[in-house]
């Protein structure tokens, strides 16, 4: 029997790797998890769980999206936050948007903001009057304090490409700030949702305590020790790709999000749902 050549063995070698390495990516492109963070804040806060959900892009996850409202559903969370992009302007399906939110309200009070994808649909408006008859809270540029918890403040941004072309480190910041300055109460404990993690440097300005945002992908692929390669607005390597930032008083909290819009994959990066618990 004829032995393998040693240039034989390196490409068999090569090919399995490059197989492990494919199957590895196309299962973490579907494979759920869960990214606990613990933030201080009041003593009357202590114990709220908040479930933030983000760019979710029409992804579906079992037939219904049955297995993301089981998992969200085992975290019991007491608030949801949605950060934008439940839709992806380029294949837009309404019908899985709204079925996942339909669900989601059965689990916990639903709070959800636009992104860039819904300010580009001519439909927005039917998104919105249908996430609204479904019970969700639909926050742009406006604020509510929910029913358990008055000491919270709990304000929500359209996404700046409503108003403006996507400028985001020209008008954006300076539009962003003044909507800000109305709506934050500084005697409670103001929560941010919003789709751009770029526009920190305002949210802290403004005196937000907790920022939840999305939109950058956590970078689409992650590098071992480097972080994401690149996201919308940011470019490469960016500043705010992942988990927990702070600045000052202020904490930011940014979701990998859920699904894809134009890069179809991930890598080293599973969708996830990020939970937020308070601690004294």
């Amino acid at each position: 029997m004829r032995k393998l050549s040693f240039r034989k063995k390196l490409l068999i070698c090569a090919a399995l790797v490059l197989l492990v390495l494919i199957l590895w990516t196309l299962w973490g492109n579907t494979a759920l998890t869960v990214s606990r963070i613990s933030i201080r804040g009041p003593s009357e806060l202590e114990g709220l769980c908040i479930a933030h959900i983000s760019d979710l892009h029409n992804a579906e996850f079992g037939e219904g999206n049955a297995e993301l409202l089981k998992l969200l559903a085992e975290i019991e969370p007491d608030l949801i936050a949605v950060t934008g992009d439940l839709v992806d302007s380029k294949h837009t399906d309404m019908d899985i948007a709204l079925e996942f939110m339909r669900g989601a309200v059965k689990t916990a009070p639903a709070y959800y903001v636009p992104g860039n994808h819904e300010a580009r649909l001519s439909e927005y408006g039917e998104l919105r009057d249908g996430l609204e008859a479904a019970g969700v809270m639909v926050l742009e540029d406006r604020a509510v304090s929910p029913k358990r918890y008055a000491q919270v403040n709990i304000i929500g941004l359209a996404d700046p490409d409503f108003a403006i072309s996507g400028d985001i480190f020209g008008e954006a910041p300076a539009m962003a700030g003044t909507k800000l300055s109305g709506l934050v109460d500084p005697h409670c404990y103001n929560i941010l949702l919003s789709h751009r993690p770029e526009l920190f440097d305002t949210y802290a300005a403004c005196s937000i305590d907790l920022a939840l945002t999305g939109h950058a992908h956590g970078g689409q692929f992650r590098l071992p020790f480097l972080g994401g390669l690149i996201a919308p607005n940011q470019g490469l390597f960016p500043k705010y790709d992942s988990g927990l930032y702070t600045e000052g008083g202020s904490n930011m909290v940014v979701s990998r999000g859920l699904g894809n819009s134009i890069i179809p994959l991930r890598f080293n990066n599973r969708p996830e749902i990020v939970v937020i618990e308070f601690i004294k």
